[in-house]
């Protein structure tokens, strides 16, 4: 009996701390997202030579490393949405970074608030378009429109707007911001914080003291990234021929015509960038993301703080660079819809934890309530992660990922795509064009290179895979496209500027 108590007490230790007047005390969560950080961009992963992250590289020493980490759309505002509601994007129908918010939906914050949480908001919000007033769930306030800039921003601080001093670079700022407000914050009161960084996301600007750190790094191709070049594609750094079988036939026409176009590497945002400058620049502004994983982790630990909070970094969505011929994200290759996920909290996981459920974005609301003691709303369709985190290994709910992606007018070169991905098998289906499916052997073929949707070896595979799709996609209201109005002109360059 004594040892099942002392079990007991053991896990309930992992979520709340007991404070010297012998009450409870709800953990604090600190969230860090950045935009557009592949999965395999961190140092300790060793996958980009030269890359240094000594920020990224602590939380998974000291913490856990999500190894399958997914989102459910690789875009800005549809992955940023499914975050806040724990919805996918079919159900909460923020499709694209242009139409305004439902009025409906219930960011997470608020259940954070109403539990006596005090909550902010730093960086990048772009959802809605350009709108960046305050939103329900936070009490402190700092945004900027859209997408905003890298240098000078003007930022909108609980409804006014201040412009920063010249020559501040936007990833310092936010981070100055984030650190003045926790310090100065009730103590008495747990904290909710949401760090939501522009970087790095495209056309890439570095800090100044990291501008050229990586100018000599040697840029090393991806296998599948001429599988679809012509005679007047360039060449670029050195060239890694594929290791394992190739079906040049069915590599999807809309993948071939996209080389040649604003997400394309040979007519990147209409060939007006090097793609080896490109590359180096994209890691040179990640340095400052790492830098402000870094002085959190430190402000977390000078203050006594490390047994009583939690500190999550993660990626929008993932970004291609050269696979199949792209740049950029939206489709469903693994370099677009996984992203980097470390959670480190050490008065709750055990140091070099390394988790290989699978695990999406809509995962992390329940998971975030369930740490501060609030039971899952209805609504939400992710699951909490909670028991996985703190060592508890049970049969976790998610065996497959479920991608979506809808077609945009401002840049229509991608379609419509549908996607299932089990540990092993990928199945990726396109709604509304006339071009082949694909069907991939993910441990035979990870860089996805041999489409095996006509080998009739794997066709009972493709099947199965494709009647769970749509099974998922009629189970949670997704047989319905979500329609926005169009906005904007055209960005593809076949069309441009046209409406």
């Amino acid at each position: 009996m004594l040892r099942f108590l002392l079990l007991l007490i053991l896990s309930f230790s992992c979520l709340l701390v007991v404070s010297q007047s012998g009450k409870t005390k709800p953990m604090n969560i600190i969230f860090i997202l950045a935009d557009d950080h592949r999965y395999d961009a961190m140092g300790f992963m060793k996958k980009m030579k030269g890359l240094e992250t000594p920020g990224m590289d602590r939380m998974a020493s000291e913490g856990a490393h999500i190894k399958n980490a997914f989102v459910s759309t690789a875009l800005c505002s549809p992955s940023r949405a499914s975050i806040l509601t724990g919805q996918y994007a079919h159900k909460h129908t923020v499709v694209d970074n242009e139409a305004a918010l439902p009025k409906n939906l219930i960011f997470f914050p608020t259940y954070l608030q109403q539990k006596g949480y005090q909550t902010a908001f730093m960086g990048k919000w772009h959802m809605g378009n350009a709108d960046d007033q305050p939103q329900p769930g936070f009490d402190q306030w700092i945004s900027f429109r859209g997408q905003g800039v890298y240098y000078d921003p003007e930022l909108n601080i609980n409804g006014n707007r201040v412009k920063q001093p010249a020559g501040s670079y936007v990833t310092d700022i936010l981070t100055g911001y984030a650190l003045d407000w926790m310090t100065s914050r009730k103590k008495d009161k747990p904290f909710f914080l949401y760090l939501s960084h522009k970087g790095v996301h495209a056309e890439f600007r570095p800090a100044k003291r990291h501008d050229g750190k990586y100018k000599d790094l040697p840029i090393v191709c991806p296998p599948s990234m001429y599988l679809t070049a012509t005679d007047s594609s360039k060449t670029y750094g050195t060239v890694t021929p594929p290791q394992t079988k190739v079906n040049y036939k069915d590599i999807p026409k809309w993948v071939r015509n996209q080389r040649y176009s604003w997400h394309g590497v040979d007519h990147m945002y209409h060939g007006e960038i090097r793609f080896d400058d490109f590359y180096r620049r994209y890691l040179e502004t990640l340095l400052a993301v790492d830098e402000s994983i870094q002085k959190v982790l430190d402000w977390v630990t000078t203050q006594g703080l490390q047994n009583n909070t939690m500190v999550v970094y993660m990626g929008d969505n993932g970004f291609s660079f050269g696979e199949h011929g792209l740049i950029d994200k939206r489709h469903a290759y693994e370099e677009s819809m996984r992203v980097p996920m470390l959670v480190w909290a050490p008065g709750m996981i055990k140091p070099h934890s390394v988790l290989e459920e699978n695990i999406m974005n809509v995962d992390l609301a329940p998971t975030f309530l369930e740490i501060a003691g609030i039971q899952k709303p209805a609504q939400m369709q992710g699951y909490s992660f909670v028991d996985l985190l703190s060592g508890k290994r049970h049969e976790w709910q998610r065996k497959k990922i479920f991608y979506e992606y809808y077609w945009e007018s401002a840049f229509p070169q991608t379609p419509t795509t549908f996607a299932i991905r089990s540990d092993r098998y990928k199945y990726i289906y396109y709604n509304g064009i006339w071009d082949i499916n694909e069907l991939y052997d993910l441990q035979a073929d990870p860089y996805e290179m041999n489409n095996l949707i006509r080998d009739s070896t794997y066709r009972a595979t493709g099947l199965e895979l494709r009647a769970e799709l749509f099974n998922w996609l009629q189970e949670t209201g997704g047989m319905q496209i979500p329609l926005k109005k169009a906005a904007g002109s055209r960005s593809d360059n076949l069309y441009r500027q046209t409406y």
